[in-house]
């Protein structure tokens, strides 16, 4: 693997945003190799090259050790957000699993965004941090289907595995959900999907599921995912163009419907979808802490 230079890993503090709640950020790796066809991280504006290959920032621990010790306060930690932090590589690096055994030894909390169940090598480290700190994981998920996920996210572990990895955090006490975006319009926005993914989401012990009626299309991202469209989905690409034109936001045409129930089924099953009621459960009962200088 390469490795590029890097003079910092975490970003400043923040108080509380509103994506998840997270206070800091953390990206180990650089591009992804996950081949999903919507992928908003391929995009232009995020100055990525060679997307597709993998790379981690030089002396990442070294770096992470450095600037935690540094922080005034504790916070919970946000991940997975431009890179997953769970790709194959991380097999063998083992980074995030070192970067979780700091977050544990200067007592932060985390929230990881990924789409492999290599997550579940590291609960035991994620059980140990959420007895200081919140800790969630968010896995993302659009299809129920595994052979339409192989066709969307070719790269990575299908949809029944990554509900085994939610199954497995949640029997080990883990704050965990599901990331159900992007649905994408004439592909996944059918009431079966979505009923499905809710009702495998609760067998599963999913906390929440957060989602996103549609895909966003921008710059040489739009350019991928027609070529992918063309390959997979013969005719498609024509549908998105008559419809969205170069429009950024590609909402479903169904959206409105597909929200009420989506809505209905989950309140039905005691599943949170509203962004501060999961920041409030998963951070409930940890207080906020002002870092003891090291």
């Amino acid at each position: 693997m390469e490795f590029i230079p890097a003079k910092t890993i975490l970003s400043g503090y923040s108080e509380g945003n509103n994506w998840f709640g997270n206070n800091y950020t953390m990206n180990i790796y650089k591009g992804c190799s996950h081949g999903c066809i919507y992928c908003d991280s391929r995009s232009e504006c995020y100055r990525v090259e060679n997307f597709d290959k993998v790379r981690a920032k030089e002396n990442a621990l070294t770096l992470i050790q450095r600037e935690l010790r540094s922080k005034r306060r504790t916070g919970v930690i946000g991940t997975g957000a431009m890179s997953d932090p769970y790709n194959p590589m991380e097999k063998e690096y083992k980074l995030t699993r070192g970067a979780l055994e700091l977050i544990n030894t200067y007592r932060f909390g985390v929230a990881i965004a990924t789409k492999s169940d290599l997550v579940t090598r590291d609960i035991d480290m994620l059980k140990m941090i959420s007895q200081h700190s919140p800790v969630l994981i968010k896995l993302t998920i659009t299809t129920c289907d595994d052979e339409l996920c192989k066709k969307i996210e070719p790269n990575v572990a299908c949809s029944s595995q990554r509900y085994s990895a939610i199954k497995q955090l949640s029997e080990n006490g883990i704050f965990v959900g599901i990331l159900l975006m992007p649905v994408l319009p004439f592909i996944e926005d059918n009431e079966q999907n979505i009923s499905e993914i809710i009702r495998l989401a609760r067998e599963n012990g999913a906390r929440f599921i957060y989602p996103a009626m549609g895909v966003t299309l921008r710059q040489n991202q739009r350019a991928w995912y027609f070529q992918k469209l063309d390959q997979s989905f013969p005719n498609l690409k024509e549908q998105y163009i008559e419809r969205y034109g170069s429009s950024y936001q590609c909402p479903s045409p169904r959206a409105n419907e597909l929200w009420q129930l989506f809505k209905s089924e989950c309140k039905g099953f005691g599943i949170l979808y509203k962004m501060e009621d999961i920041i409030r459960s998963y951070k409930q009962g940890y207080g906020d802490q002002q870092l003891t200088l090291f």
